[in-house]
């Protein structure tokens, strides 16, 4: 199968020029102007940006939490997925508490098996983690799987101790890996919470106000320093706020390899979101909305590269009969909200569109750096000859609403319901192969590959 994608402006992290591109199969093999040859399909892209396709390195496709498990499944998940312009996920597999590192692989290769419409990796939640165990984490390593999580909130489900983050870190740093930080306080968090319940404040918005910033910047701080100690890099995932990202900035200046993630959630929305009724409940995830003030550093950090990636941490639960499980006190929500499908054109329209960002800044925080981060460049990340044809056409001028009447996420409501932004994904190719056009999916799952990722890249 031949394809010839004519007239486009091609934007990388790194380029910005005209150009027709010549995919063979699966992959890249010529760039040049005006390339005239017989092929099976020509896309016209006049007028418009043709950029890598998105890489998205954290959701959570049918994660189960609080008696319930994510509305979107790797199915759903996916196509929605391409249809935001995003043609890889990493996903988080759990290794559950007494359960070996490969069982909880196992069971996420088992939950994707034949449903992905794009190409998939996963990282792995890790909850358990003691020195015999150090060779089974080089052999999911092997596997294609060089990035761990651990948390430091939610206790006696995903919190882990200091010496487990230690031990984790020095054993994937031995061999490349990366360890992920899920970076809050959740000892004290869980205090804070038992008085607001004490004083009858259930509302979803005191799911939020029982998180305070410095709970978020203490815990990043200490994974720093653990790293420092274990003399590994480290990744903190969803970071929201200024007080963290301050921790972050510190040690980057000293020379310390401390890389960090936002999410659209955290650059577009805020605390005044919840509102005070039962309507905040699709605001509640964690770490929680904050302060509107926070969003202007955030979006300097992206800018300055003190974040380097923009994911979305993509966990939709229902407001009825999953949302509603909290519907008498916060702690009951299930933490997590739909983001998979818009990330690529509400960063394009909050960062370029906004003057924050350039193009190729653009590219790289929803593309090329997680292909970077995560073992996978120039494989993914980029367009180049010999790069798979992950491709996305993008209408930098067509204006979308969004909302949950035309999204594709399976779940009923929308976090951006009515806003209209500028730049609308037209027609997206996963390995050479069509998946979405104007508009319309055209691919199908079980489509999308595991992609076996290479050790991480500090970048």
């Amino acid at each position: 199968m031949k394809t010839l994608i004519k007239n486009g402006r091609v934007i990388t992290a790194v380029d910005d020029y005209r150009a027709d591109i010549l995919i063979e199969d699966e992959v890249v093999t010529v760039i040049g102007a005006h390339l005239d040859m017989e092929v099976d399909k020509t896309i016209d892209a006049a007028g418009k940006l043709v950029i890598p396709g998105g890489i998205d390195p954290h959701t959570h496709m049918e994660l189960p939490f609080g008696g319930t498990q994510a509305s979107d499944d790797f199915r759903t998940g996916t196509i929605a997925a391409a249809h935001g312009g995003t043609t890889c996920i990493i996903d988080f597999a759990v290794q559950n508490k007494g359960q070996s590192l490969i069982a909880g692989l196992d069971n996420w290769h088992q939950k994707a098996e034949g449903k992905c419409a794009i190409d998939y990796g996963f990282h792995l939640i890790t909850t358990d983690f003691e020195d015999n165990q150090i060779e089974e984490m080089h052999t999911l390593m092997d596997e294609g799987v060089t990035s761990f999580k651990m948390f430091m909130a939610y206790p006696g489900v995903f919190l882990v101790d200091d010496a487990t983050i230690f031990r984790a870190m020095s054993a994937a740093g031995e061999r490349g890996g990366l360890i992920c930080m899920h970076a809050e306080n959740g000892i004290v968090i869980n205090e804070i919470i038992k008085h607001a319940l004490a004083k009858g404040h259930t509302a979803p918005k005191y799911h939020a106000l029982t998180r305070p910033t410095v709970a978020e910047a203490e815990g990043v701080h200490r994974a720093i320093a653990i790293a420092e100690m274990a003399e590994t890099p480290v990744y903190i995932v969803h970071l929201s706020c200024a007080d963290a990202l301050n921790q972050v900035r510190q040690a980057r200046d000293r020379g310390i390899a401390a890389f960090a993630e936002t999410c659209p959630q955290y650059l577009f929305l805020s605390l005044d979101d919840y509102g005070d009724d039962f309507e905040g409940a699709k605001y509640v995830m964690t770490p929680p909305l904050r302060e509107k003030a926070n969003q202007a550093e955030l979006w300097k950090g992206l800018k300055m590269d003190d974040l380097q990636v923009i994911s979305t941490d993509h966990c939709p639960f229902c407001m009825k009969e999953q949302k509603e499980l909290g519907r008498n006190d916060f702690t009951k929500i299930p933490n997590g909200a739909p983001g998979v499908e818009h990330r690529v054109p509400l960063i394009y329209n909050g960062g370029v569109v906004e003057n924050r960002i350039s193009l190729n800044r653009f590219v790289e925080l929803t593309s090329t750096a997680a292909a970077k981060m995560f073992g996978m460049f120039p494989k993914k990340g980029t367009i180049a000859v010999g790069s798979d044809a992950d491709i996305v056409i993008f209408d930098a001028n067509k204006e979308q609403t969004l909302g949950v009447a035309t999204h594709h996420m399976n779940v009923d409501y929308s976090a951006y319901e009515g806003r209209t932004i500028r730049g609308v994904v037209e027609t997206v190719l996963s390995r050479g192969k069509v998946v979405i056009e104007e508009g319309e999916f055209k691919g199908k799952a079980g489509d999308g590959q595991f992609v076996k990722r290479g050790t991480c890249v500090a970048i």
